[in-house]
């Protein structure tokens, strides 16, 4: 097991994958991750749909860069996609979110899409959270109902041999931490 530091500065989103497939317990691995993240008030509002069909990869890649064109082409390669849907919230996240104006269901969407992404870093396998995609047609291809929403879309895969790790460039920890005051 790696340490989790080394597992975040390793992890980045991976846009070159090979052809090589994804056991399907190192999936399941992956969506266990997912599965055990925390939630506000445990709502647990996600289901996640493991795309791993050749002909339905290909058209959820389709569906992440036919709009735009220019970017997301690298989809095309993923092994797999993990789609993960927003479900019904908590009541009492609902009304957090309307006091407090903080989408809470989308804070932990996002919590275990890192976890997912964590646990595919551990076992040697790529990962990009995908942000951009045509919503209807990756609804309707797996037959979301129509009151659900796509809220990630995270693409999967073996980096192709010799991808390396890019440096991080982020702020300085002086530009982002306070202590006590802003």
């Amino acid at each position: 097991m790696k340490s989790i530091e080394g597992l975040i500065r390793k992890r980045q989103s991976t846009r070159k994958f090979s052809d090589k497939p994804i056991a399907k317990e190192h999936i399941l691995k992956c969506i266990e991750a997912a599965r055990l993240a925390p939630s506000s008030s445990n709502a647990q509002p996600w289901k996640f749909i493991v795309v791993d069909t050749a002909e339905k990869r290909a058209r959820i890649a389709k569906y992440t860069y036919e709009k735009i064109g220019f970017f997301n082409k690298f989809t095309s390669r993923a092994q797999c996609f993990v789609v993960i849907t927003l479900e019904k919230q908590k009541l009492i996240t609902r009304l957090g979110k309307r006091i407090k104006g903080i989408d809470w269901e989308l804070i932990d969407i996002g919590i275990a899409a890192q976890h997912l992404c964590l646990q595919a870093e551990e076992l040697g396998i790529g990962s990009c959270m995908i942000g951009w995609y045509s919503e209807k047609p990756v609804k309707e291809l797996l037959q979301i109902p129509h009151n659900k929403k796509v809220a990630l879309i995270i693409a999967l895969g073996y980096p192709v041999e010799g991808y390396k790790i890019r440096k991080k460039i982020r702020k300085p920890l002086k530009e982002v931490l306070n202590y006590n005051t802003y």
